[in-house]
């Protein structure tokens, strides 16, 4: 009975840990995109989904990241994320970000698309950068044309 009680705990410590649903650091310059295949290096403007099982999908680019949701069953992810383009590496929700296309910033995959915090950083952006501003749901209206 013992045994039984330590395997319970055992299994049950495996599955909390197997199944946690939070981004993972990208390892720049060696990490790849998941979608491209491109080496992602690009630190303002990487991307990453995670699964509600906790799997984790790297993008160098939020372009190619909704590329990637054509060909994948979107009701499995969890998570969202892109680079916040006024702080490097650090990740945003990607559905409550602000964006701007600017052709005066480049993009790795020449979409020239960032991801801002608030719609107050993309505006300040746009003031000194020129572009459009789009939410989550009409970036994708966007790329779905």
């Amino acid at each position: 009975m013992q045994t039984l009680k330590h395997y319970s705990i055992l299994a049950l410590l495996l599955v909390s840990v197997g199944c946690n649903v939070s981004p993972k650091p990208i390892d720049y310059g060696n990490d790849s995109c998941h979608f491209c295949k491109m080496t992602i290096v690009d630190k303002v403007h990487a991307a990453e989904i995670v699964t509600k099982k906790g799997k984790v999908y790297k993008f160098d680019a939020t372009e190619c990241m909704i590329h990637f949701m054509d060909e994948f069953d979107t009701k499995q992810i969890q998570l969202y994320l892109s680079n916040n383009f006024l702080e490097p590496e650090a990740f945003i929700d990607a559905t409550k970000a602000t964006f701007l296309i600017s052709k005066n910033i480049p993009s790795p995959m020449g979409a020239f698309l960032s991801a801002f915090k608030t719609p107050e950083e993309a505006q300040n952006m746009q003031e000194q950068k020129d572009g459009k501003i789009y939410s989550w749901k009409t970036l994708l209206a966007h790329f779905s044309k």
